[in-house]
């Protein structure tokens, strides 16, 4: 019969379970929301063989994106995955290019759509102030060009 003035034994063993417990709770929340943190427009873009822009500043650039519909997105705000219109790309683009003028501007067009709306994107960010555009592409590499 053990007496209140004998010492516990200490036990130097760590035990793992809880940490094993919140680490799988983490990773399958990391699972679920890694695929929520994607942009939300779904654009097939054209190969090419051009060289990466060199961004000075490291800045995540200005993206006016163009799906196969021809609708304007631009990654500016909360609503980054709903169609702008004309008038509001050209506002929003001068509100940005005012506030820091050395951003990288990039047109990010689906191969599918018509020329006539990457024309169109280009002119609306001109009206916005952008003096140099850019364009996102896949490198061609990754898939053969068709010929």
């Amino acid at each position: 019969m053990a007496t209140p003035l004998q010492k516990r034994k200490l036990m130097g063993e760590i035990n793992v379970v809880p940490y094993i417990d919140v680490m799988l709770v983490l990773l399958v929340i990391f699972m679920v929301t890694a695929p929520l943190l994607t942009q939300g427009i779904e654009v097939e873009l054209p190969k090419a063989g051009a060289e990466p822009i060199e961004d000075a500043a490291n800045e995540i650039p200005l993206v006016l994106s163009v799906d196969r519909d021809g609708n304007l997105y631009l990654d500016v705000g909360d609503d980054e995955d709903k169609p702008v219109g004309a008038k509001e790309v050209v506002a929003q683009v001068r509100n940005v290019l005012n506030a820091n003028p050395d951003i990288a501007v990039l047109v990010k067009a689906d191969r599918a759509v018509e020329y006539g709306y990457v024309v169109g994107a280009m002119v609306l960010l001109q009206q916005g102030g952008a003096d140099t555009v850019g364009f996102v592409t896949d490198p061609l590499d990754t898939y053969p060009v068709p010929e």
